[in-house]
């Protein structure tokens, strides 16, 4: 997972990755619509849509770090001692399986002609 130090890294190198992408329109703040554009003058190579890209793909990363695990009632392994790793009943199972859900709703979407 990318950490916001790593991208800060990126951005002064210019290593941008070119991502597989679909655009989406989202309204800011004026004082958050600032400081993006702040950051892009900072990195000039970046526009401010590409640092909005980048800073919300690494805070999607830590939401989905974030999310707790809860100790599910099903052994799924077991680690290098041979004690029970249990299922995760947490979020994270449900947002990984809607995450891949929407990703093949986008790829089938994205492989359909228009009208």
């Amino acid at each position: 997972m990318k950490k916001l130090q790593d991208l800060l890294q990126e951005w002064q190198s210019h290593s941008i990755q070119n991502l597989d992408e679909k655009e989406f329109s989202v309204k800011l703040s004026k004082q958050d619509a600032a400081r993006i554009n702040a950051l892009s003058d900072l990195y000039p190579r970046l526009s401010a849509q590409d640092v909005t890209r980048e800073l919300l793909h690494i805070a999607l990363d830590e939401v989905e770090a974030s999310f707790p695990y809860v100790k599910g009632s099903k052994v799924v392994a077991e680690d290098e001692e041979g004690d029970p790793i249990y299922e995760d009943d947490g979020l994270t199972p449900r947002y990984l399986k809607l995450t891949r859900e929407h990703i093949k709703r986008l790829k089938k979407a994205a492989n359909c002609p228009t009208d």
